[in-house]
């Protein structure tokens, strides 16, 4: 079979963010979820610090220390709060929230580990192909399990657990425009 793909990409190279205080963002993606730190460097003429994060072979998170950063902007340049407990809308051109692999097997225990580390986790979710898109409890439908909590930036992550494969024959929506949004608010 022929990959008929116009560019060979083969995963995420890395997702870079900023933070507010390097060590305390080493103790937390190092420290705590195990992360390991493989590259470090510091940015010219002062300008900060940017850091690397293996998640998986060739996968990175990287993050920015910028001395002068601007203030975060939760609402706008990040999801304002968790799923079931505020909003998680934010602004065209964001970063939402960054989801981590996990084994399904350890999802429970994942939860625990995060909850005894004093990190404030949201509620466990089960998405499906409901109309509100989660499920009170676990049954065939479900495709995904998430654990949402937030780093000491306040940045949006989530444990995710596959509990079943997912392919083409799933993706059977329209995808929507801004002429759409006018068509609504017209109507």
């Amino acid at each position: 079979m022929t990959d008929e793909r116009p560019f060979e990409i083969n995963g995420f190279c890395h997702v870079a963010l900023v933070c507010s205080d390097m060590k305390r963002t080493v103790e937390f993606y190092n420290g705590l979820l195990g992360l390991p730190l493989v590259k470090t460097l510091e940015l010219p003429e002062g300008g900060g610090q940017h850091f690397f994060f293996e998640v998986a072979p060739g996968s990175y998170l990287a993050f920015f220390w910028f001395p002068d950063a601007p203030a975060p902007a939760p609402g706008i340049a990040s999801a304002a709060d968790m799923p079931g407990f505020g909003e998680i809308l934010s602004a065209v051109g964001s970063m939402n929230h960054v989801a981590f692999t996990i084994p399904e097997d350890r999802f429970d225990d994942y939860k625990a580990k995060l909850d005894e580390a004093g990190v404030r986790t949201g509620f466990i979710l089960n998405h499906d192909d409901s109309p509100f898109g989660v499920a009170a409890k676990m049954h065939p439908g479900v495709f995904i399990r998430s654990l949402y909590f937030v780093d000491p930036d306040g940045i949006l992550l989530e444990f995710a657990a596959w509990t079943r494969e997912i392919g083409p024959d799933e993706a059977h929506h329209e995808p929507r425009t801004a002429a759409d949004l006018r068509a609504r608010a017209e109507a």
